[in-house]
């Protein structure tokens, strides 16, 4: 990454030059892609939301970050849809900015494991997306034998498994006690209590489960609870932080700049170390991914 972009970059952020700490990649583990006009449309966003439902692609993306030195991103799959898995790795082969993207492959279902060689042959396919998306209850797919053995498949396999919601969080713990080798990245923290406090200091406990600090302010103005962000440091440590951006979902509580100046501020104070892991080395144990030119 170019040192003197992103120290452009920062100091537009207002982030006091005392505190600069310049990671040397920044990588941002949570985007989505999808182009609703396309023939037979998508299935998210919702035509009604005004501020998601348009074309969403890695050119404007690249537009919005290149002031703040994002160095590569992961899409985030936003579709039920199993080819959509394909479209997503077509638009990353013509977009070196995506370094991975995590999809969709329902684990329990019939042709799983045919879904999963399939697209695990290319190396930017790194994990599925698991949990209460599209009507699914990990709670209740946790009874399904096939369920867990899938998920075995997925971590013998070397890949990983994104999941998240306050609901979520013992089924988590279940999980990982029955595949400890499987790394689980936990989306959109911090979150708004109540949730279950037990079994989140439970996995913090667990060193294959990472958080995504993609959840972070909740207006406009970059407000937000440094308690809680604090409380995540204290329970997972400095080696399983991760950015992530949500966007465009993110646009809907404050523009792309307003976060990042925020948790840049806040991991700065910590050191450069602290940022280096956070901006690009923990989502790189967490993910395997391969920086591309």
């Amino acid at each position: 990454m170019n040192r003197r972009s992103f120290l452009a970059g920062a100091a537009s952020l207002a982030i006091p030059s005392s505190q600069a700490a310049t990671p040397a990649m920044i990588i941002d583990t949570h985007t989505h892609f999808y182009n609703p006009m396309r023939p037979g449309g998508t299935p998210w966003p919702p035509k009604d939301d005004k501020v998601l439902y348009r074309t969403v692609l890695p050119p404007e993306y690249l537009r919005m970050t290149k002031a703040l030195g994002i160095t590569g991103t992961i899409e985030v799959e936003a579709s039920p849809l199993l080819e959509d898995n394909q479209w997503v790795l077509d638009l990353a082969a013509k977009h070196p900015i995506i370094v991975g993207t995590v999809g969709d492959i329902e684990a329990g279902k019939p042709g799983f494991g045919a879904a999963l060689e399939r697209f695990h042959k290319n190396p930017l396919f790194l994990g599925i997306r698991c949990g209460y998306l599209w009507g699914r209850d990990l709670g209740k797919d946790m009874a399904n034998p096939q369920f867990i053995a899938d998920l075995k498949s997925l971590a013998a396999a070397g890949l990983e498994m994104d999941s998240g919601g306050p609901n979520t969080l013992a089924d988590l713990v279940r999980i990982t006690d029955r595949i400890p080798n499987l790394r689980i990245v936990i989306d959109h923290l911090p979150y708004d209590p109540p949730y279950d406090q037990t079994a989140m200091k439970e996995l913090g406990k667990r060193p294959q489960v990472y958080i995504k600090l993609s959840s972070v302010v909740r207006d406009a103005k970059g407000t937000y609870s440094r308690a809680a962000v604090d409380e995540l440091w204290d329970t997972f440590g400095a080696d399983r932080l991760i950015y992530g951006s949500n966007w465009p979902v993110s646009d809907k509580i404050a523009p792309f700049q307003v976060e990042f100046k925020v948790v840049s501020e806040y991991f700065a104070a910590k050191g450069q170390e602290a940022t280096d892991k956070y901006f690009w080395k923990n989502s790189k144990a967490a993910y395997k991914w391969v920086r591309r030119s």
